[in-house]
């Protein structure tokens, strides 16, 4: 099926990067995230089915320009499907030029020990571990479950299942991880691990998070230089959202991605749409609710192809120019990141 449209906003920027949201569901409670009973889970039949977030996905990369594809959640690995969900993905073209979309993975990495060559064996190509501390004790705090052994046996399996690079994404909080940011850095690079840390974001519960508190990204990286060098990276960033940093002390070299999102946003270059659990366009990670397009909507009313593709260019054409984290008016999205997807 040849391209029709991409997906082009006012500003110049075209959508390459599909975001897939295949669960609002988790198994960890973080308290950045999500309060320590859970959120109130989606209805199953508000969720797309195997079927319409293949057909979704097929729509976007056959027809509208998309060349990657990251399945997240909630936690992915509690969708029973993935593996079928990815294997449909990578027998899909580009513009029926012949390539196969990239796939990757964000996850949690509970569960994943027993899955990863299941995963690598479907078509994943790569994977990205949340991970906010390697101190089993406030792993245990900070996501109310005792489970850090089973992330680490999970990373084990994605490094020998060949899921490379493996990424590290840690979210640093004031006072209560930011003391660990060099224990991160030991364990990534012991592990051959590339590691990023992100800057925290306003979407959890609307108490954590204060402009003033967070820890920046300049302090993410003097912290680190306290006992590593750190050159920048000579590859272009491109619209990837980190910013990278060859890393090295005496014995070990590596690279660091610092995800600035509040202090240096990098809306500019965003390359990325989003498919939600529920089949909704958003054009932003701090879109507004009222600003979602639901596709699962018109597809279950019987809309064509053609008609699902105009209403997702349509909804990437009317992308703000960036997320106004620092404007005075900003409000915090109605939905969390679990509900979102990364």
């Amino acid at each position: 099926m040849p391209t029709t449209r991409t997906l082009d906003d006012q500003y110049g920027r075209t959508a390459r990067d599909l975001r897939v949201s295949l669960t609002d569901r988790c198994n960890l409670r973080c308290t950045y995230c999500m309060p320590a009973d859970g959120l109130e889970w989606m209805p199953t039949e508000q969720a797309l089915t195997d079927e319409e977030t293949i057909r979704l996905i097929r729509l976007a990369v056959e027809t509208l320009g998309i060349h990657q594809v990251r399945f997240t959640g909630g936690e992915p690995l509690l969708r029973k499907s993935l593996e079928e969900i990815i294997a449909a993905t990578k027998k899909l073209r580009i513009d029926g030029s012949g390539a196969a979309p990239t796939t990757a993975l964000t996850t949690n990495a509970l569960g994943l020990a027993k899955r990863a060559d299941a995963l690598a064996e479907a078509g994943l190509d790569r994977i990205n571990v949340s991970l906010d501390t390697t101190s089993p004790e406030l792993f245990a705090r900070l996501t109310r479950r005792d489970r850090i052994q089973d992330v680490f046996a999970g990373i084990d399996a994605a490094l020998a299942a060949g899921l490379t690079p493996v990424k590290v994404n840690a979210v640093v909080m004031p006072g209560v991880n930011e003391d660990g940011i060099l224990d991160l850095v030991d364990f990534a690079l012991d592990k051959g691990l590339q590691l990023r840390f992100i800057e925290q974001m306003p979407l959890g519960p609307r108490e954590k998070w204060k402009r003033g508190d967070m820890v920046t990204a300049h302090e993410i990286l003097s912290r680190v230089e306290e006992r590593f060098t750190l050159t920048p990276a000579e590859k272009p960033r491109g619209s990837a959202p980190a910013a990278l940093w060859n890393i090295s002390d005496e014995t070990r070299e590596g690279t660091l991605g610092v995800i600035a999102s509040v202090t240096h946003p990098f809306c500019g270059a965003c390359d990325r749409t989003r498919l939600t659990t529920d089949g909704a366009i958003r054009a932003c990670l701090f879109s507004k609710t009222a600003d979602e397009v639901s596709l699962r909507d018109l597809m279950r009313a019987g809309a064509s192809n053609e008609e699902l593709a105009d209403a997702w260019a349509q909804a990437m054409w009317l992308k703000k120019p960036g997320h106004g984290i620092d404007d005075v008016g900003f409000l915090q999205p109605e939905r969390t990141m679990s509900e979102i997807g990364g």
